[in-house]
């Protein structure tokens, strides 16, 4: 097959590229943020040793983290708004369905990383008097951010990428714009290998530096 590239034309949809990349970004962070407070929420709650508050987070937990992103996404546009009887803007259902999901594994990172924290740590807190409160903030978390802050930054990666499936339900992000441009030009290879780039050279650093910091957190 003797095909002939031609990047060329894409300059014409620089804007567009432009657009799509701040569209990208600003979904990844918003819902890396709110994720970070639904998983803060859910971790400490699940911290607790009553089943009636444990039931329902372990259900929630596990319906986000066993079903498909792109199955839930689809769910939350479309069949939930028939269910409600409400219309769901796609901007709603995405960062809510992002949000949610990310929400749900850092809810087990927090929880994970509390309760990794050694059994002789609680007893000397306890034993010199701090309360629950002080006991989590100047002992038990301190110690256990060093743990959670490498699969926090593996997360926060995926769910970058995991934005582009958001293009299903026409948010306008990198790979939607791709579509668009696609559609204009009937090139798709060239469309979709710097779509590739462009994902590349947003995820390569942020990769970089997550392992970086983890070098500096195992070597302290």
């Amino acid at each position: 097959m003797d095909y002939q590239w031609s990047f060329g034309f894409l300059w014409h949809y620089e804007r567009l590229f432009v657009t799509g990349v701040e569209v990208t970004l600003a979904y990844t962070f918003g819902t890396i943020f709110l994720g970070l407070i639904i998983g803060l929420a859910i971790g400490l709650a699940r911290l607790s040793k009553s089943k009636l508050v444990n039931a329902p987070l372990v259900a929630l937990i596990e319906i986000f983290r066993c079903t498909p992103l792109l199955v839930q996404i689809v769910w939350f546009y479309y069949a939930l708004p028939v269910i409600l009887g409400i219309q769901i803007p796609a901007v709603v259902a995405a960062v809510a369905v992002l949000s949610l999901y990310t929400g749900a594994f850092y809810a087990e990172i927090f929880r994970g990383g509390i309760v990794s924290i050694e059994h002789g740590q609680w007893d000397a807190a306890r034993a010199i008097g701090l309360s629950p409160w002080q006991m989590m903030r100047l002992v038990v978390l301190p110690q256990a951010v060093r743990r959670m802050i490498p699969p926090f930054m593996n997360q926060s990666i995926i769910q970058l990428k995991n934005t582009s499936l958001v293009s299903t339900i026409a948010v306008p992000d990198l790979l939607y714009q791709g579509q668009l441009i696609t559609s204009d030009t009937y090139k798709p290879l060239e469309v979709y290998t710097v779509v590739a780039l462009i994902y590349f050279a947003m995820l390569f650093p942020t990769t970089i530096a997550a392992q970086w910091l983890e070098n500096r957190i195992a070597s302290k």
